[in-house]
């Protein structure tokens, strides 16, 4: 596992540049953590460094967004209003995984029986109003 500590926006922004590095074809992150927490600006820099330039924004309403870059595509998921096996088929979830992009996934606590085995897991801590403990584990490299 790794753990970091994060006091901004930016810091989260890097966190997430540097986890895209490392990440492969195929691979599943799912986010823990309540709202406000930084999963959307980790998002943004997970982009960055996938060398995606493209603004990323939350998916609440959408459910799902998707982001392109020559070598990969990002599925951006926020399964917050998932409450069922049926609402989560109805996203096309599964479709996604055999697309062999990387999935990034708000609120996966939603969905966490459905999730491959090799899932990475970016949990967010609130410290205090600007400071965000993030762990990163699993997907048999962390």
């Amino acid at each position: 596992m790794r753990e970091y500590l994060s006091h901004s926006v930016q810091e989260t922004q890097q966190i997430a540049r540097e986890l895209a590095g490392q990440l492969h074809s195929g691979d599943v992150i799912a986010y823990t953590g309540g709202l406000g927490m930084g999963k959307t600006a980790f998002t943004q820099g997970l982009a960055q460094g996938l060398g995606i330039d493209m603004p990323v924004s939350s998916p609440t309403f959408a459910l799902v967004n998707e982001y392109r870059s020559k070598n990969i595509t990002l599925y951006h998921f926020d399964m917050y209003r998932v409450e069922s096996f049926e609402d989560l088929y109805s996203t096309g979830f599964f479709d996604y995984l055999d697309q062999g992009g990387i999935l990034a996934i708000e609120w996966s606590e939603n969905i966490a029986g459905v999730l491959p085995e090799e899932t990475i897991t970016v949990a967010f801590t609130r410290i205090d109003d600007n400071t965000r403990k993030i762990q990163i584990e699993g997907g048999g490299r962390f």
